[in-house]
């Protein structure tokens, strides 16, 4: 039997090392590839399909703060009226969380009542439960005509209004991404409101005015204030200053009226 030389031995082991090397980077890039390509499409979201009135498409694009935010959008007259709620996270719309009961040491979805979530809706909508606070729950749940699971991206929301608008209304939406701490708001701010603790960053409200007129016409959405940081009241507070990433949650939010051609 041949032997084979050292030189020639190093050389093959070499180039398999090399081989290897290859094969491994190339299986790593297309698993990377499969994995982005495997990544959800912008969702499509349709509520109140029996709606008689004005067609509006929402679209929502996340911004860099953007990590499973709860959002509530609505209308109301230009006097601030509530009107009626166009679209609402399930969670909140029914007052459980898929993660909300640990008791056999599993989570399983159960009842969470969250008033520092969105509380300028909730008290806009002013359903009353019969815990005392403004919150949707079993019993006192949005219908399922105007909610829906929490999109995980951008969106694009197709909703109708109840009835015919034959006036201008605004178009509001408030947003809150929970445990979103910044220099301001800290984990140690109001150390005995248990409500403060599961919000931290207030919610959001953006809001744009829309002219039921003006078919295809394009509103965004602007930021006009916060809400009650534990949800304690539905006001709207001013001092956006004190706000970082919660208003990176979102980089834009446009409304059409009418059909889209």
């Amino acid at each position: 039997m041949n032997k084979i030389h050292p030189t020639t031995r190093l050389i093959i082991s070499q180039v398999t090392l090399l081989f290897l090397i290859l094969t491994s980077v190339n299986v790593s890039y297309g698993q990377t590839d499969k994995k982005k390509n495997n990544s959800p499409a912008n969702e499509i979201i349709t509520t109140n399909v029996d709606g008689l009135g004005l067609v509006l498409t929402i679209d929502f694009r996340k911004g860099p703060g953007h990590n499973h935010p709860l959002m509530a959008i609505w209308i109301e007259d230009i006097e601030g009226n509530y009107i009626q709620t166009l679209y609402v996270s399930q969670s909140i719309a029914k007052g459980v969380f898929a993660f909300g009961d640990k008791t056999t040491g599993k989570w399983k979805p159960g009842e969470i009542l969250r008033p520092a979530a969105l509380p300028y809706w909730s008290h806009k909508r002013n359903v009353i439960n019969d815990k005392g606070n403004y919150m949707p729950r079993p019993g006192y749940e949005v219908a399922d005509a105007y909610s829906g699971a929490t999109p995980r991206s951008d969106f694009r929301l197709i909703t109708r209004t109840d009835t015919v608008m034959g006036k201008k209304f605004r178009i509001l939406c408030e947003i809150n991404q929970s445990w979103d701490w910044n220099n301001h708001w800290t984990n140690t701010k109001f150390p005995d409101d248990a409500e403060y603790k599961t919000s931290s960053q207030p919610a959001v409200v953006y809001a744009g005015e829309i002219d039921p007129l003006k078919a295809g016409e394009i509103i965004g959405l602007k930021p006009i204030g916060r809400s009650h940081h534990s949800g304690a009241d539905g006001n709207l507070y001013q001092d956006l200053e004190t706000l970082t990433s919660a208003l990176k949650i979102v980089s834009g939010i446009t409304v059409t009226t009418g059909h889209l051609k």
